[in-house]
């Protein structure tokens, strides 16, 4: 019972918040992506209490905010971990073994693809293209892109951030 009165609370105080947000633009549903975009900024994703709200604000069916959100990449209905490392998936980067570190970041963070580890320091996602494709195989961290990647080069960095925790 006590957690689901903190979950309400939490709900509330993101309602607000992105009410406040929403005063910043006129109710034209031209604004989506903006708005979705501040909110996926503030968060690192898209709460489904805030996806009720902008749906309410700009006066559009909550599957139209749902089918902006999923079609983008960018957008997550899923809490992202501090440190969200995507592995590139594209033509280039899966012929030069992005495969490999991908089947390695899932092995060494014991989460699957679009997870977050349970102390919320990891996420692992994928991408189509990152256009670095001159540097694949790639993967990023926070958006900071690692060219030429290897197995080795993963570990790297994973336990360098493991180590400075």
């Amino acid at each position: 019972m006590e957690s689901n009165e903190k979950l309400n609370c939490a709900d509330e105080k993101i309602k607000n918040e992105v009410c406040e947000m929403l005063k910043q633009f006129d109710n034209d549903k031209q604004h989506l992506i903006t708005i979705l975009n501040e909110v996926q900024e503030k968060y690192g994703y898209i709460p489904k209490v805030a996806q009720v709200e902008i749906a309410n604000y700009l006066n559009i069916p909550l599957a139209e905010v749902y089918g902006v959100i999923t079609f983008y990449s960018r957008f997550s209905l899923e809490p992202k971990g501090k440190y969200n490392i995507s592995i590139c998936l594209g033509t280039a980067c899966f012929v030069k073994g992005s495969k490999e570190l991908l089947e390695r970041a899932k092995q060494k963070l014991g989460i699957e693809e679009g997870k977050t580890t349970e102390d919320g320091m990891f996420s692992l996602d994928t991408t189509r293209c990152v256009g670095a494709c001159g540097l694949a195989p790639v993967f990023t961290v926070n958006n900071e892109v690692y060219g030429k990647a290897t197995v080795k080069l993963l570990d790297e960095v994973i336990d360098n951030i493991k180590a400075n925790l």
